[in-house]
């Protein structure tokens, strides 16, 4: 009984999981979004759901904390609940900055942009499906996808440069476009460290699987 109780538990703690990351990955797709169609009505609504997103990490390491007290897992289950810990963590901080860009949005606060936002979109759909594909790779208990979802960083950092590249090129030539350009680089660099915390989710789920921890994001 006992154990059939854990696992009921660890049922419900993994449910709660996915939702989060789900709405993780929701936001930072309608963050982008406010920002490409300058919807400062989305933007707000973004940044007002970081709360929800903390509240439900703050439950999760409860559900967590209480397992580990009560439930005495064995060691698999022991590396199930220890990794679920550390995803909560990526995926607040993927949250985190979520809510950056839509404050990008605000601060912007509709001015037309010097640039149409072509490599930003597509290093938030990367960053959004890597996400999900973490997410399949923790239900699944899945090395293969994992490792799948993990190659795709490479695609969001080759993005990344190119979109640095690109701005500082404009700033340097145009100077009066030099404080919209920072921010748009703060956007991208916000992409870019959502792919390396979901890379991380890789990371952990390759440890719940085998035991062994291994740097992959380098």
């Amino acid at each position: 009984m006992i154990r059939q109780s854990f696992h009921q538990e660890l049922m419900q703690l993994e449910q709660e999981l996915i939702r989060m990351g789900a709405l993780v990955e929701d936001q930072l797709r309608r963050a982008v979004r406010s920002l490409t169609e300058r919807n400062l009505v989305l933007a707000r609504q973004v940044i007002a759901e970081d709360d929800r997103v903390d509240a439900m990490e703050m439950d999760i390491e409860r559900r967590c904390l209480t397992l580990l007290a009560l439930q005495q897992p064995l060691a698999s289950d022991l590396r199930v609940v220890s990794t679920a810990l550390k995803i909560i963590t990526d995926l607040e901080r993927m949250a985190d900055h979520a809510s950056d860009i839509a404050k990008v949005t605000v601060r912007l606060n509709q001015e037309p942009l010097i640039k149409p936002l072509v490599d930003i979109p597509e290093m938030a759909r990367l960053a959004s499906s890597m996400v999900r594909l973490a997410l399949n790779a923790y239900i699944h208990r899945s090395i293969e996808e994992a490792m799948t979802m993990i190659r795709l960083d490479d695609d969001v950092d080759h993005l990344y440069a190119s979109v640095f590249r690109e701005l500082l090129e404009i700033m340097r030539t145009r100077p009066d476009t030099v404080a919209q350009g920072t921010y748009l680089l703060f956007v991208a660099n916000y992409i870019e460290r959502v792919a390396d915390h979901a890379t991380n989710l890789g990371e952990w789920v390759i440890y719940m699987v085998t035991g062994q921890r291994k740097e992959l994001n380098d």
